[in-house]
């Protein structure tokens, strides 16, 4: 397993639960130690299943890419990142295909699980091997599986989701379904990489379309005095034709903010226009900014101005039950109320700091024994007690779903 984030460790785990032996791969020499400590955001089930393998004779966790060569199968697990321009950084990706390509042996198999570009398993696999005199598949087996977790959520566990699977022929289709099937639910065929390429970014761009709609359906639905999520759960009642996604401050991780700039990447290369796509991640990038205008009017409505209010975010994780900050809407909320002369702080008891433009921000654990002037509810965590929140002080509801609050206001 080449990379032991969010997605590598759940499935190394659940590779060992299913009886073989685990090769975990990192560069990362901290997030080898965390793991030997069991100081990582697993679910509670993958923290159980940690402590039976670590420590133990069947996970090796290793820093050492020439372990490689007495696996098997090597399953690429990396981010895949964009950078502050919205283009794909594939610096992650392009080292550790070049590690498994560069360590790989006649007789494995090679299976990528990193979103990416239609295109990406032959670019960075099937045409270094055959550079190495390597042919697949009668040498080396190469697949692409995308992963499907959804971090901290036990509802959707990867042992109860099926997984796409395309290989560069029949043989290596099988190859790796013979590997992650151990994994999921089912397994699903598709006659190439491309296609199963293509299926992690319909699935991601889907979600952030609907999320942007839910968005500007929430803005609407204020501007007409309606409560958005009364409308959308009535909507929800219909059997079919409708699926139900919610208004937010915006959307982090390192899924909808960036698998669909992938896509748009490689379309503007070739020239070919996607306004419906464009449209939505333009709509998404901008949440938080209008999180950040509707926070001045909260503000101005009550006779305080910006400059100068102490501001608090509850929840800064970029979802509810996880302890992930990345591409979190609360970084840019939080950055631009900074610079518009504002004293931030947060309270979040899965984070215990964020950096936020040019500060470090710590955890504020005691919110209900200080003065604010607004709270911003940004993610609200399993069991979260806002009982401390007190009437007088106004609250802008981000996730549009507290009732409790007599000053409540949305986005």
């Amino acid at each position: 397993m080449i990379g032991l984030g969010y997605v590598g460790l759940p499935t190394a785990l659940a590779l060992l639960e299913s009886g073989v032996r685990v090769i975990g791969l990192d560069a990362d020499e901290r997030r080898l130690a965390a793991i030997r400590a069991y100081d990582v955001d697993l679910l509670a089930a993958d923290h159980a299943r940690l402590r039976r393998h670590v420590p133990g004779e069947r996970f090796l966790l290793t820093s050492d890419p020439a372990r490689l060569r007495a696996a098997e199968t090597v399953v690429i697990c990396v981010p895949t990142p964009v950078d502050d321009h919205l283009v794909p950084d594939l610096r992650a990706l392009e080292g550790a295909c070049a590690t498994a390509v560069e360590q790989a042996v006649p007789g494995q198999a090679l299976v990528l699980t990193s979103t990416s570009y239609v295109g990406t398993t032959r670019d960075l696999l099937l045409r270094p091997l055959a550079a190495r005199g390597l042919t697949v598949p009668q040498d080396v087996s190469v697949a692409y599986a995308p992963e499907r977790i959804d971090p901290g959520n036990a509802a959707h566990t990867q042992d109860s989701t099926p997984r796409v699977i395309g290989g560069v022929s029949p043989e290596c289709t099988r190859r790796a379904a013979d590997v992650l099937r151990r994994t999921g639910a089912c397994v699903h065929e598709v006659l190439s990489p491309e296609a199963a390429e293509m299926t992690k970014l319909l699935e991601n761009t889907f979600r952030a379309v609907n999320i942007a709609l839910a968005n500007e359906f929430a803005t609407i639905c204020g501007e007409l005095g309606l409560e958005a999520i009364e409308v959308i759960e009535a909507a929800a009642t219909k059997p079919y034709g409708f699926m139900a996604f919610f208004p937010g401050p915006g959307v982090g991780g390192h899924c909808i903010p960036c698998d669909p700039h992938y896509l748009l990447w490689q379309l503007r290369e070739r020239r070919v226009a996607s306004p419906l796509i464009d449209a939505a991640m333009t709509a998404i990038a901008t949440r938080p900014h209008q999180v950040v205008r509707r926070a001045r009017e909260v503000l101005a409505d009550g006779g305080t101005a910006l400059r100068g209010a102490r501001i608090l975010v509850v929840g800064v994780a970029y979802k509810p039950g996880v302890a992930d900050v990345r591409e979190s809407p609360s970084i840019e909320i939080l950055g631009e109320l900074a610079e518009a002369g504002a004293e931030v702080a947060f309270s979040d008891p899965l984070v215990a700091e964020l950096a936020v433009s040019t500060q470090l921000l710590r955890a504020e654990q005691n919110p209900g024994e200080l003065t604010w002037d607004l709270i911003v509810i940004h993610s609200v965590h399993p069991l979260l007690d806002l009982s401390w929140v007190p009437d007088r002080v106004p609250v802008l509801d981000t996730t549009y779903r507290l009732q409790d609050f007599k000053r409540r206001a949305v986005v």
